[in-house]
């Protein structure tokens, strides 16, 4: 299933071949285009020819019905494309320079490219004036990195912001790409009148045209309703669904997960969130009742529908590839579907808390007179619920919720809690109240290996 992984093959002969052909291939499309001309390129801001706008607007509306539509055909796996990241003010502010930048200069910087390859100075100028900016924002960006890291979004897409399926907003963006291509020709031929096609006749040293439509006639409603039947075909098809992706990659991860590959020791979750290197995050599928009773410190409450929710998976992915995973149920059941629905979307670095709650209970457990042991509650009536019947709900305000970090607690006296609760005499056991220094030795077998997010990224700029 594309996309085809070409990191095994990076470095070699072959792999740089890839990006030479497609370069040249994209660059000979543009000069072919016209796009090598800086006159041509500035016209269409003053709506003479819309050149620029309907090549462009073609090519997007293209890639999209046809990546939708592998999509749809399941040929394409989506989640393992690059989309760059959204971050919205910086993103409209840079937008603004650039198109002062396009307007003033006439090339943006693809462009420019082409016109420098065949030897135009206005190109080559561009060109360097680019590489100059670029080096002054290396060398600046320091003195306002957090304004430019602002308003992130991460992996931001029009149909998962709006809610839309992705077959609706590709019907949608035909249906507009191609009004606005009647509304160009419209432009063209009130605002380039008086133009002549023809060079000679108006003085021109080069062939500039205005005006002058790619496609015309019959040709040009047969792209259009071609266009719009893959689309539809697209939006009826539908995209996978997120059991689909897991389908897709259960031949890769299943074998892994029963050979318990992903499902980590108590104490390798301690050593993780004591390297300041890494990010932890802890996300905790129980429901509130549980939750309140006892979690994790800085841990994060999700129900199993939050991780379908694009909204809730888009700020995962948003995070760095140094970020850790860590899913926890009372035990595996809820965490391992979670576990599931997250790698099926593309999240990296997600792994198992072992025996839930009640595998970290045992081994950081709980002071006695807070809970003990539920005999009315085994594992072959409520594989998924709490082993422990809780006399106070603690939350994150005792030791053992945090064997990782020095943070002084007050012990409770039970004889306080028992009168609380009206419940029975609890006999005193001797138990290590854990602060933070004496959280215990084990041995386990480590499993944390750091994927990054390695994605070919492209684009014209």
């Amino acid at each position: 299933m594309a996309p085809f992984d070409l990191a095994p093959h990076a470095g070699s002969l072959g792999y740089f071949a890839i990006f030479l052909l497609v370069g040249v291939g994209f660059g000979a499309v543009l000069e072919m285009s016209g796009f090598g001309d800086s006159r041509r390129l500035a016209a269409q801001f003053y709506l003479r020819d819309m050149t620029v706008l309907k090549v462009m607007f073609t090519g997007i509306i293209v890639a999209a019905v046809l990546v939708h539509l592998a999509a749809a055909l399941e040929l394409l796996d989506i989640d393992r494309t690059w989309i760059n990241p959204t971050y919205l003010v910086p993103g409209i502010v840079g937008g603004l320079i650039m198109g002062v930048g396009f307007i003033v200069g006439g090339f943006c910087p693809g462009t420019s490219l082409v016109a420098a390859s065949t030897l135009k100075l206005d190109g080559v100028m561009f060109v360097l004036g680019g590489l100059f900016g670029a080096l002054a924002f290396g060398e600046t960006v320091h003195s306002f990195e957090g304004w430019w890291h602002s308003t992130a979004y991460g992996r931001l897409t029009v149909y998962g912001a709006l809610g839309l399926g992705a077959g609706s907003v590709v019907v949608g963006l035909v249906v507009m790409a191609l009004g606005v291509f009647v509304v160009a020709e419209v432009s063209e031929r009130v605002f380039g009148r008086g133009r002549s096609r023809d060079p000679a006749e108006s003085g021109e040293t080069t062939a500039l045209s205005y005006g002058e439509p790619s496609l015309t006639g019959r040709k040009a409603a047969a792209f259009a309703v071609g266009l719009v039947a893959l689309a539809g075909a697209t939006a009826t098809i539908g995209q996978p669904t997120i059991a689909d992706r897991w389908r897709w990659k259960e031949p890769k991860l299943g074998p892994v997960l029963a050979e318990r590959g992903v499902q980590i020791h108590p104490a390798e979750l301690v050593e993780l969130r004591r390297d300041l290197t890494l990010s932890v995050r802890v996300l905790e599928v129980r429901d509130e009742a549980d939750f309140n009773r006892f979690h994790l410190s800085g841990s994060r409450r999700i129900s199993l529908g939050d991780t379908e929710d694009p909204g809730v998976v888009r700020q995962l992915l948003a995070e760095s590839d140094r970020t850790v995973w860590v899913v926890v149920g009372n035990r595996e059941r809820a965490a391992t579907e979670a576990w599931k629905r997250l790698v099926a979307q593309g999240l990296v670095n997600v792994y198992i808390l072992d025996g839930g709650i009640a595998g970290w209970l045992g081994a950081y457990p709980l002071d006695p007179c807070i809970a003990r042991a539920d005999a009315a509650r085994t594992p072959a009536e409520d594989d998924d619920g709490m082993p422990l019947r809780f006399s106070v709900a603690v939350g994150d305000r005792v030791p053992s919720s945090h064997p990782d970090v020095l943070r002084h607690e007050p012990k409770l006296d039970c004889e306080v809690v028992e009168r609380a609760n009206a419940g029975p005499t609890i006999v005193p056991v001797s138990l290590t109240w854990f602060d933070g220094t004496n959280a215990g030795h084990f041995e386990y077998l480590k499993k944390v290996k750091i994927q990054k997010k390695v994605a070919p990224k492209g684009g014209c700029g």
